[in-house]
């Protein structure tokens, strides 16, 4: 059998199932320009993941295969390869655009779907009438449970044939033209960028610096200064690393005596929103319950976008997100909660501008974790509790350490004076904006208007 491999989210030689089948392959990546025309020149993502496939390229042709790399429209390829092949062989991803892409091209080739992204297939951990979970804690029981040694299994490689193809080229195809271009950035339009040392760490020396901080994770994820976080959330999102890679690291943790259980949680959490994603589509846009959309506020969203919110510790955020594509996950439930709360901003702005931004940009994760924040959406934090940003500085960031770092106009200002409202609306700080709503007044505001949405 003929089969076009086709690499996404699954950027690696190790641990691929699309490497464990036989016969003539073809494998690929597609620079999908659906995606790449609606970002900037200088979006970080597509400088790590024109790198990452670059690498992968080399790693095939190690062990006797290569890549063929295109741009362009994925159906309208399969169209022009379709008839030379027998099936496509890849990888699930659950959104709403994946999966009306994927349907077009299984209208052209048999497609073969590997589970291979998240630790359970879309229909593995449901409830006992076979619908899906609502809430995460039964959800997370129920995965324990379903959870064996077949979910550590190593995918070994096979003895594969590389199909016959011009493999040192761009093969561009653009309004019915296809071209072939240099293997570069700028022949898909964009320049390369700077990456941040932690992002160009292998999976595997995050693994090894995660494994002396992973004893404290549970106490220390939250605290900003800290660092005590995998940092392999790009790495999943792209694949560079099996997700059943990590699980057996984990393993391997938990029989030296390290509590393993608040890191696989989240591994767990992970999987809860990408099957929500899954099952209920509608979700990407539109409220799983009440009827809070927001209030349009420019003014607002303009300030928020341009870190210039003057609270700190979300200014501080969004300063990293600008600069670096990353935001620590504590941060990112503090700026949405503000986004949606206090500025009463429809959480679709939020989550539209933090998929501009993420490096890690997972559309189940973030979609339903600013629902989670507006309290619109499926096991939702009640609309009536809202993080105070100051509160959150004064216990995650105590010695403001983090807001300093990237709001660095207040690196010379004392960190009781950046976690008390009334002084930073008393006094001018050069170079830096008085907050644009008032804590106490805009949550007072919100409830208000929560409870008359709730009341209709």
């Amino acid at each position: 059998m003929r089969r076009i491999l086709w690499f996404r989210r699954d950027l690696r030689v190790e641990d691929n199932p699309l490497l464990a089948q036989d016969g003539e392959v073809f494998p690929i990546f597609i620079f999908d320009s659906n995606i790449l025309s609606k970002l900037p020149a200088n979006d970080k993502r597509v400088t790590f993941i024109f790198n990452t496939v670059s690498s992968l390229k080399t790693k095939l042709q190690k062990i006797g295969l290569d890549l063929a790399i295109f741009h362009g429209n994925p159906p309208d390829i399969f169209k022009a390869l379709a008839e030379n092949f027998d099936e496509v062989v890849a990888s699930g991803d659950y959104d709403s655009y994946a999966l009306e892409r994927d349907r077009k091209v299984s209208h052209l080739l048999h497609f073969n779907y590997q589970s291979d992204t998240y630790i359970f297939r879309t229909k593995e951990v449901l409830k006992s009438d076979s619908t899906p979970y609502l809430v995460f804690t039964p959800f997370y029981n129920k995965a324990k449970t379903l959870f064996t040694s077949k979910h550590l299994e190593i995918i070994p490689n096979t003895t594969q044939k590389l199909f016959d193809f011009e493999y040192n080229v761009l093969h561009n195809f653009s309004n019915n033209i296809v071209s072939k271009l240099d293997i570069s950035l700028e022949s898909i339009g964009f320049v390369e960028q700077t990456l941040t040392k932690e992002q160009l760490l292998t999976p595997q020396e995050k693994l090894d610096i995660f494994s002396t901080k992973i004893s404290a994770y549970s106490n220390d994820r939250d605290y900003l200064a800290l660092n005590a976080t995998s940092e392999l959330s790009i790495d999943l999102r792209f694949g560079t690393i099996s997700i059943r890679e990590v699980l057996r690291w984990l393993q391997v943790q938990k029989k030296k005596g390290i509590d393993t259980e608040p890191f696989f949680r989240q591994l767990i959490f992970r999987d809860f929103y990408a099957m929500l994603l899954y099952h209920f589509p509608y979700l990407e846009s539109q409220n799983f319950r009440y009827k809070f959309n927001g209030i349009n506020n420019n003014e607002y969203y303009e300030a928020f976008c341009s870190a210039k919110t003057g609270v700190p510790i979300v200014d501080a955020g969004l300063r990293q997100l600008l600069e670096t594509g990353e935001m620590h996950n504590r941060v990112r439930m503090i700026v949405a909660s503000f986004f949606t709360k206090n500025l009463l901003l429809p959480w679709q702005w939020g989550e539209a501008f933090f998929a501009q931004h993420l490096m890690d940009y997972d559309a189940s994760s973030n979609i339903l974790s600013w629902q989670w924040s507006a309290g619109t959406g499926v096991d939702p934090q009640p609309y009536f509790r809202i993080f105070n940003p100051y509160t959150q500085s004064m216990k995650f960031d105590k010695n403001g350490g983090y807001i300093k770092r990237y709001v660095p106009e207040l690196s010379n200002i004392s960190i009781k004076f950046l976690v008390d409202e009334v002084k930073l609306y008393s006094y001018a700080i050069l170079n830096y904006p008085q907050p644009i709503v008032n804590y106490k007044e805009s949550s007072k505001k919100a409830l208000e208007y929560f409870k008359s949405l709730t009341s209709k």
